[in-house]
């Protein structure tokens, strides 16, 4: 077997290795596509995507986790999560919105109570979830004014 240079701490990636890679940045790239599309339709959200993409991203590709904090768009989304683990108010008051009229559509148009009650436990974790993360550093200035 052939040294490697004392210098070099790159070691060589085994076929897992690379397709491994290959398979985080192919779920980096879908979800920033999908976080994308969240910033211009409605109802398609932008920030859990564009999480999972940096996630992803952190596990495939250097460049791309680096482009993805530093964007102009999605870097404060990210930032902000990253560094507070806050989620702006406009995005919590959204989403608690799209919960309840979610729930509202679901209380209607299921018909087993079980599932019905199931979905609802399901749904308020997620209200209580956004509810109680902080609104972030740039909220906070927003309201002292």
């Amino acid at each position: 077997m052939a040294e490697r240079p004392e210098g070099s701490s790159r070691k060589p990636q085994g076929l897992r290795e690379r397709l491994m890679r290959q398979l985080w940045l192919a779920l980096a790239l879908l979800f920033v596509g999908l976080g994308s599309a969240g910033v211009v339709l409605p109802l398609v959200p932008t920030t859990p995507f564009l999480l999972l993409a940096a996630y992803c991203a952190s596990r495939s590709s250097p460049a791309l986790h680096a482009w993805l904090y530093s964007h102009p768009r999605f870097g404060p989304l990210l930032r902000n999560w990253r560094d507070h683990r806050a989620i702006p108010r406009r995005t919590k008051l959204l989403g608690i919105a799209l919960i309840a009229a979610s729930w509202t559509w679901m209380w209607i148009t299921v018909e087993p109570l079980y599932l019905r009650l199931t979905v609802t436990a399901f749904m308020a974790f997620g209200v209580v979830f956004l509810a109680t993360r902080p609104n972030g550093p740039s909220d906070e200035r927003s309201d002292d004014e």
